[in-house]
């Protein structure tokens, strides 16, 4: 993985290591738009909170802010996610593809100890 994507999939994945972000990121994929203000009337945290929160998540670069008059609005940025679950893809088939050679020296070892070559 080049070094500009590993960076990526790491800032994404220390981002979301936090429940509290997660849940701001589901509630930002349902509304499409909200500020801090909004995100924080639907938890049990300060709107100071969710700001910090949001700020992690913006340098992870999941959100993206747009002022609107006096406020702050957040959005969710699909790039980091698209790039960390291309990462995970390639994680997942590169650990199929061990398995599945476990899978086949496992079972050549079962048939020479049923049919011993003389």
């Amino acid at each position: 993985m080049a070094e500009r994507a590993a960076d990526v999939v790491n800032d994404v994945l220390a981002a979301l290591a936090d429940p509290t972000r997660r849940h701001l990121l589901d509630l930002l994929s349902a509304s499409g738009q909200a500020s801090a203000t909004t995100l924080a009337d639907g938890l049990p945290v300060s709107r100071q909170a969710v700001a910090k929160h949001l700020a992690v998540l913006d340098a992870a670069g999941l959100v993206e802010s747009v002022k609107v008059g006096r406020e702050v609005r957040y959005a969710v940025r699909p790039e980091a996610l698209e790039t960390t679950a291309r990462w995970m893809a390639a994680l997942a088939a590169d650990w199929d593809r061990r398995l599945a050679r476990i899978k086949r020296f496992a079972e050549a070892a079962e048939q020479d100890r049923h049919h011993p070559k003389e």
